[in-house]
């Protein structure tokens, strides 16, 4: 039978011949890479979310191409931007520690995309990769000036952090007049630039148009209490309030008529700051939007159900522009899905790490945790080598809203199955999930023999990461045989 040719057949190939004919041309992309703060996949209205006011970001979506199946590999800021950066895990660059400096020796890829004639800056929020912007105890900075551990001014032409005198986006055209001097306006440029919202804490007026509490459906996870209306509220108002500046930038980009040659990216950098979310390894705390334009390459409005990750970024912006990708940067670069084409080789699982959050003592999830999860398209294993500890919501657990579910648990008013997921003495040491099933991830089969073999191979591809990548924690299959003498 002969091969009926479409236009769908010959579209990958003439995108391909597009995209190579720019290179050849010295006509490397621009990249933008726009980051919110704490912000998981089902809060922008383009994911089929009524409930929350984003109509700059569902134009970028309309006009390019939303991910609906991106991860990262970290529930946390500095973890979770390492890997960004550096297209390898926050285990093996080191980097699962809030105060932890991105060493000299670990390459990031805007420095590669600086080497081969780019213009690059990071600006807006802070970066967290010079030991979280050295915002900790002065015995912290103190080691950090003795040895020298900030990088990133080395590492970029441009590096601000947004503060109350200059804003986010007054930095992103600061970095564009940079680069439109003289000496730089003929190079590609690269940009991150990173946005407070939706970050904790919430305000609670920052819009004229307030989302309305009483009107919002909250996920299952969720227990339906006032405050928790009221938090999910402020937390969409701040989402919305992000919406507009990205509509400013965007405004700034097509009235400099850059936009035929320049890669919009918009991301969260981790999941949302409430329960079940950030800090830990269950959907909302590593699931996040991730939407992508770039003219006469994207066809507008399509959609990816292939599942990538933060770790795919670094080595996909390189192709992008031409370059070769490190060997130690193990993701597949996803920029065939990009030009309508299939990856040769896709993804087909990942494993996410949880460290340290913040700067306080080890008392509790929130600030201290170190577990692991390896997640398939279908299942998901979570392994919590603290299994002792109970959870804590990260960024929540000093509020009232969590107070307030607290003192319900305590005089036996929470029901299931709230009481158990968020307050049992202790957690599994492993959790499975079919999350085809069980989206919600209420239901742990590990241990139920029907999904022995399943367990069994996610623990396997978990146990493998763990040794390549130089875990620290003990592997998840024990060499432990009591038969044996030692």
């Amino acid at each position: 039978m002969p091969l009926k040719v479409t236009r769908s057949f010959f579209a990958p190939i003439f995108l391909l011949f597009c995209v190579l004919t720019r290179l050849v041309a010295d006509q490397a992309p621009n990249i933008l890479l726009v980051l919110t703060d704490d912000h998981s996949v089902p809060h922008v209205g383009c994911y089929d979310n009524p409930d929350v006011h984003t109509p700059h970001l569902d134009k970028l979506a309309s006009q390019g191409m939303r991910f609906d199946k991106m991860f990262v590999t970290a529930p946390q800021c500095v973890p979770a931007r390492a890997t960004i950066m550096t297209g390898i895990s926050s285990v093996l660059s080191r980097m699962t520690r809030f105060s932890a400096p991105l060493d000299r020796d670990i390459i990031t890829f805007p420095e590669i995309l600086r080497e081969h004639g780019y213009f690059t800056g990071v600006v807006g929020r802070i970066y967290h990769l010079d030991g979280h912007n050295k915002i900790g105890s002065e015995a912290t900075q103190d080691v950090f000036a003795k040895h020298q551990l900030e990088t990133f001014p080395d590492r970029m032409d441009v590096v601000m952090i947004a503060d109350g005198g200059v804003g986010h986006i007054d930095q992103f055209e600061a970095f564009l007049s940079k680069h439109d001097t003289h000496e730089n306006k003929t190079k590609p440029w690269f940009c991150q630039l990173s946005f407070d919202d939706p970050h904790r804490p919430l305000d609670n007026n920052p819009l004229p148009d307030l989302h309305d509490p009483e009107t919002l459906t909250l996920p299952p996870h969720m227990p339906d209490t006032p405050l928790f209306r009221e938090d999910f509220a402020n937390y969409y108002d701040e989402v919305s309030r992000f919406d507009t500046d990205f509509g400013k930038v965007m405004e700034i980009l097509e009235k400099r008529g850059g936009m035929e040659n320049t890669v919009v990216i918009f991301m969260g950098d981790n999941g949302a700051a409430l329960i079940r979310g950030k800090g830990t390894l269950y959907e909302w705390g590593i699931h996040v939007p991730f939407i992508i334009r770039w003219d006469g390459v994207i066809e507008p409005g399509t959609v990816s159900t292939d599942l990538v990750t933060s770790e795919d970024l670094a080595p996909t912006f390189l192709e992008m522009a031409g370059l070769e990708i490190p060997e130690v940067m193990k993701g597949p670069s996803f920029l065939p899905i990009l030009m309508g084409a299939k990856m040769k080789h896709p993804r087909e699982h990942f494993i996410a790490a949880r460290g340290t959050h913040g700067y306080n003592l080890p008392l509790h999830t929130a600030d201290f945790d170190l577990s692991r999860c390896v997640r398939d398209n279908r299942y998901k294993l979570i392994y919590n080598p603290l299994w002792q500890i109970p959870y804590t919501p990260v960024d929540i657990f000093g509020l009232e809203v969590w107070q307030d579910l607290v003192n319900r648990h305590a005089m036996g008013e929470l029901q299931e199955p709230w009481a158990t997921i968020y307050f049992e003495a202790e957690r599994a040491i492993f959790e499975l999930y079919d999350l085809q099933e069980d989206p919600d991830e209420f239901v742990n089969l590990a241990g139920n023999p029907e999904y022995a073999e399943i367990e069994q191979g996610l623990k396997v591809k978990m146990h493998e990461w763990m040794i390549l990548n130089h875990d620290f924690v003990p592997l998840p299959i024990s060499d432990f045989n009591p038969f044996l003498k030692r």
